[in-house]
């Protein structure tokens, strides 16, 4: 018995090192990707200080990501390592939204134009003079109008529940469209409940397949930010801004028709702000779209990252020549 407990022990011994010798090939070791770093900045942009992510190779093709509300670039936060092996990618975050500053409402414009505007000084002062976008909510006004600034820069778009024609704008629209119609105290007033937790958390977890992939850090995260002080009047300034949107979806159609930028769009279906009604008209101005409608809700890659990541790697692989 000892003799048997020994050869066993030797046994052990001898081929431990030739196991570990072999998960260390030279070969294997050389397919095995380094962790993506994630740079976290700050750049002044007209006077207020733009925080952006930033990942990926220097001289690789840029994909801006352009964030909704109530969040920031903290929406991709898992999505960018994903990107960031082959792409340079760029999420800011707008003035009022995450880290950047947070001027108050009565000394600063907030509006969708203004953004455009920052994000464009953003991407001039990064060298990105080519780039595809990621636009999601508040993001696809902010895109479209940096695409109508520079239409010749605009790579491809990834659309996921932003919104560019009238059948988007649906019921839940009802009491914002009342305010943008009479621009009174009481209708501002009446949107309050759209900076609470209960609406954050709603806008979380309403219509996913799997509230288990949902982490709650999610909407403590958002609604800390939306908590601090002046930001709820920045927030229902933003509301009553996003009407000066709408007049411009046919010039963001023309877009669309004239300059057909490859387009892959990833839309929660069962998103009650955003709903499919606003994916489909896209394939009237871009009939060569990809199409993807996912069983999910507003925030979709909270849900679907499985099925998103890849589905957006492909597609820039796919259409997204070297060195744009």
């Amino acid at each position: 018995m000892k003799r048997l407990i020994l050869t066993l022990m030797l046994a052990t011994v001898s081929f431990a090192p030739l196991s570990f010798a072999a998960s260390s090939t030279p070969d294997q070791a050389a397919t095995q990707q380094a962790p993506v770093t994630v740079h976290y900045r700050t750049a002044a942009i007209a006077g207020v200080n733009i925080f952006y992510r930033e990942a990926g190779p220097k001289d690789g093709p840029v994909v801006v990501l352009l964030h909704g509300f109530p969040t920031s670039s903290h929406m991709f936060r898992n999505l960018i390592p994903l990107l960031a092996d082959r792409y340079r990618v760029i999420a800011p975050d707008y003035p009022g939204f995450g880290q950047s500053d947070a001027p108050d409402h009565t000394k600063f414009v907030f509006s969708f134009g203004h953004y455009a505007d920052l994000v464009d000084g953003l991407l001039d002062r990064l060298g990105a003079k080519k780039y595809s976008m990621y636009v999601m909510d508040y993001g696809a006004p902010v895109g479209y109008r940096l695409a109508l600034k520079h239409p010749d820069r605009v790579a491809a778009l990834i659309v996921q529940n932003g919104n560019a024609y009238e059948e988007g704008l649906r019921e839940f629209w009802d009491p914002i469209k009342k305010y943008w119609a009479d621009g009174s105290k009481e209708s501002r007033d009446a949107l309050s409940g759209l900076v609470t937790l209960e609406t954050t958390k709603f806008q979380y977890t309403d219509g996913m397949s799997d509230l288990s992939r949902i982490s709650p850090d999610n909407w403590v995260h958002d609604q800390a930010l939306l908590d601090r002080p002046g930001n709820k009047d920045i927030q229902l300034d933003l509301f009553y801004d996003y009407r000066t949107n709408v007049p411009l979806y046919p010039q963001f159609q023309a877009f669309f028709r004239e300059r057909k930028p490859p387009t892959l769009i990833v839309w929660g279906k069962n998103d009650k702000i955003f709903p499919s009604e606003g994916a489909r008209p896209y394939l009237r101005d871009l009939p060569d779209a990809e199409l993807h409608l996912l069983d999910t809700g507003h925030f979709a890659l909270e849900d679907k990252l499985d099925v998103m990541a890849p589905l957006i790697h492909d597609f820039l692989d796919r259409k997204i020549a070297e060195g744009n």
